[in-house]
């Protein structure tokens, strides 16, 4: 007959090997735990966001509807909401195109960010829905937005830049008409305000 002594050394020596064995098992979970950050792309900027309801504003920024923060699709430009194209002899409002692509792919749909930076009032980010895994790409292949310049240091995302070449190929969207680049265009009747306003303010 066991005594009680020996029972509990054998209850030791069980619950021994029990925590030997999680010990072992665990040891190659870190070991590939230790070495995940060196092979995974982790930008130090980005940050996941939990999924958001958003209001369109333009053809490339969205407002979340509980924060009211402003998002900007990164690497991308986009006709802006008075900005027309020309098909022919036909003007057609491509500002307004664009914006309805967007409130269309975002309709009653969640919109997951993730946040490339932060800009004033803005934030700049990559986001997609169920319909859309990346929607600024999607937008270059279906020819509603263009590749934006990329600023210094910033590298070009190879995706867009094959959408975009894409669509200019298959003449679609804005590419099948003639138009100003977004930012030219930008440029150019913000200076005509200017003047405007230089000439109001003129006794």
């Amino acid at each position: 007959m066991i005594s009680e002594r020996a029972t509990m050394r054998l209850r030791e020596a069980g619950s021994l090997a029990l925590v030997g064995l999680v010990a072992l098992t665990a040891l190659p979970c870190r070991a590939q735990n230790s070495a995940d950050p060196e092979n995974l792309y982790q930008p130090k900027l980005a940050a996941q966001l939990p999924p958001l309801r958003v209001e369109v504003i333009d053809g490339t920024r969205f407002r979340d509807i509980e924060t009211k923060m402003v998002f900007r699709l990164y690497g991308i430009d986009a006709c802006a909401p008075e900005q027309t194209a020309s098909l022919g002899r036909q003007p057609w409002p491509c500002g307004t195109m664009v914006r309805a692509w967007l409130v269309t792919a975002t309709l009653n749909s969640w919109v997951a960010c993730t946040v490339i930076s932060d800009e004033p009032g803005e934030r700049l980010a990559r986001c997609a829905t169920a319909g859309h895994r990346d929607l600024a790409a999607d937008m270059l292949r279906d020819g509603v937005a263009v590749v934006a310049p990329a600023a210094a240091g910033e590298p070009v995302i190879r995706e867009y830049a094959a959408a975009e070449t894409a669509a200019r190929k298959a003449y679609r969207g804005i590419w099948s008409s003639t138009f100003q680049m977004p930012w030219d265009w930008r440029a150019a009747h913000k200076a005509t305000a200017a003047v405007a306003a230089r000439a109001e303010a003129t006794p």
